[in-house]
């Protein structure tokens, strides 16, 4: 179940996807007489592929999923913000990791778990007594990307015994369900990034567990210069396209499988 979780999302993502329609037209065009189906399969693959790098689909689509939840500000004395300053446990998922021995630390994680681990880290520093639950199994990987987070969280000065390790999880609902059993029902800060929040804390709440969300790596940007990219077809659309996409059907996922 876990491989055809991770395999059929591979065959929907924007670039996939529309490559196999293209193909498809193609082998309709040059080896069947189905000249009409195989231009409109064309024609479909090619509006796709620029309706979802063109920025403002994108935008629309990941837009709801990252501003669900404001980010997470430390201030005690803003009675409409639960106080957080007596939290003891700030958690971060792992958003992928290669540990290339060949490259520098930093590298070795994605780039959302590189933000995920700056936004953990700038709270930590902020909240005196807290540790960092750092979150992620090997699933593809000989090492598990808790092991080379931590690494990464040494390297920048955070103390060893400030740092547990949750290194066995193949996915977000592994996650919840490994954390449980350290955190308890105490409060907790979970760090992910602003897309997979939404799914992240129906995940963990399901599971009886009370996070404080505090998004990062956000994608969508509500004040920002008109670059002429926006204007065109583009790979930071496809990106946010293929998060949007990859997010939406973890919730359907989620859903069926009785999980949120």
């Amino acid at each position: 179940m876990f491989i055809l979780k991770k395999i059929i999302p591979l065959f929907i993502s924007p670039v996939p996807l529309c490559l196999e329609l293209l193909i498809a037209g193609l082998i309709l065009l040059l080896f069947t007489r189905r000249q009409k189906t195989g231009k409109l399969i064309i024609s479909i693959g090619v509006i796709l592929f620029a309706i979802m790098s063109f920025t403002p689909i994108p935008d629309l689509l990941i837009k709801p999923l990252e501003r669900k939840y404001p980010p997470l500000y430390v201030k005690t004395s803003d009675t409409n913000m639960d106080d957080i300053s007596s939290i003891k446990w700030i958690v971060v998922l792992g958003g992928g990791h290669v540990p290339d021995p060949n490259t520098p630390i930093s590298s070795q994680i994605s780039g959302a778990t590189l933000v995920r681990l700056t936004e953990a880290v700038r709270l930590y520093k902020k909240i005196p007594g807290s540790k960092l639950i750092l979150s992620e199994g090997k699933v593809f990987n000989p090492v598990a990307g808790a092991e080379t987070m931590a690494k990464v969280a040494r390297a920048i000065g955070i103390n060893q015994e400030d740092l547990v390790l949750e290194s066995e999880s193949m996915d977000t609902d592994d996650e919840a369900r490994l954390i449980k059993p350290i955190v308890g029902e105490d409060k907790f800060i979970l760090v992910t990034s602003a897309a997979h929040m939404p799914r992240s804390m129906a995940l963990f709440k399901k599971k009886g567990m009370n996070p404080i969300p505090a998004p990062t790596d956000h994608c969508y940007k509500n004040i920002k210069p008109t670059h002429p990219s926006d204007f065109f077809p583009n790979p930071g659309g496809l990106i946010k396209t293929e998060t949007a996409l990859h997010e939406y059907l973890g919730i359907i996922w989620s859903k069926l499988m009785g999980d949120i």
